[in-house]
């Protein structure tokens, strides 16, 4: 299969200088994770992706401080000058681009006009996928879990130094949800002054052996709780990848938890998937 047969048309565009809240909305409304930046209707300026805007919400730079992210102009979280594909471009070519540059999705032009967008959920009806005689076993990672308290600038700081998902863990040790960066990108979580704020509290004791009380411990903006997806979709380790990638479509999901016996053994992403594809 070569891009014209795997990719998405028509592409839904933004201009570089309309929010960032224009741009959420229309990822929400047609359900894609990624926009081309277009100057006029044919120059491909750049792309905008939910992680650009879910890693946008840390609050690092004076930008931030002045106005809230959704009345940002595009240009400042798109990425610029994004790699292209060709219509001719093969299944394999695809999914090795996507790797060695840790991106998610390319735009396909021909004769310099946007006509398409490949992405990693369209890899997924590959052939060359399906025929992979692997299981969940085989493919899973370790995953990062926190509890249900941490606050949002910690999940952001982990996301981005680990690039992946995080579960969300139940002071019992059992699953409570999973942070991906549609959850962040997503997230309501701004009002017209900026990042609104609440008090966390934790049920702790507060000497040995003494009784629990609810403990006030910080403020913040929001916590793992507020932004998590639940419940969370498990799979068992023999699964095999055609019933991952089935799982994964039907869902409109990119990772599932390998589970056995009620203990968390890691995860399974499209990323995985893809990896192999590209070898």
């Amino acid at each position: 299969m070569i891009a014209s047969d795997l990719m998405s048309s028509p592409v839904y565009i933004v201009s570089a200088n309309e929010h960032v809240a224009h741009a959420r909305n229309l990822m929400l409304k047609h359900r894609v994770s990624r926009l081309p930046v277009m100057e006029g209707d044919e120059q491909l300026e750049g792309i905008i992706t939910r992680k650009d805007i879910a890693y946008g919400l840390r609050h690092t730079e004076p930008v931030w401080r002045r106005r809230p992210i959704d009345r940002i102009p595009v240009r400042v979280l798109m990425t610029p000058d994004p790699i292209t594909i060709t219509p001719e471009t093969g299944t394999k070519d695809i999914a090795s681009l996507m790797v060695n540059n840790n991106i998610s999705g390319i735009p396909v032009a021909e004769a310099d006009r946007v006509v398409g967008i490949v992405t990693k959920s369209d890899l997924l009806k590959s052939n060359l996928i399906r025929n992979l005689g692997l299981t969940a076993e085989d493919l899973m990672s370790d995953v990062v879990t926190i509890s249900r308290y941490h606050s949002l600038d910690h999940i952001i700081n982990l996301m981005r130094e680990r690039n992946d998902k995080i579960l969300v863990m139940n002071d019992d040790g059992t699953l409570a949800g999973i942070i991906t960066e549609s959850n962040l990108a997503f997230f309501e979580y701004m009002s017209d002054s900026g990042v609104t704020e609440k008090d966390v509290t934790i049920l702790r004791k507060e000497r040995y052996a003494g009784p629990k009380r609810f403990r006030y411990v910080m403020d913040v903006s929001a916590v793992a709780e507020d932004v998590m997806n639940r419940p969370v979709i498990t799979v068992a380790p023999d699964t095999s990848v055609s019933e991952l990638v089935r799982i994964m479509r039907e869902h409109r999901i990119t990772s599932l938890v390998v589970e056995s016996q009620g203990d968390v053994r890691g995860i399974v992403k499209r990323d995985d998937i893809i990896r192999e594809v590209a070898k």
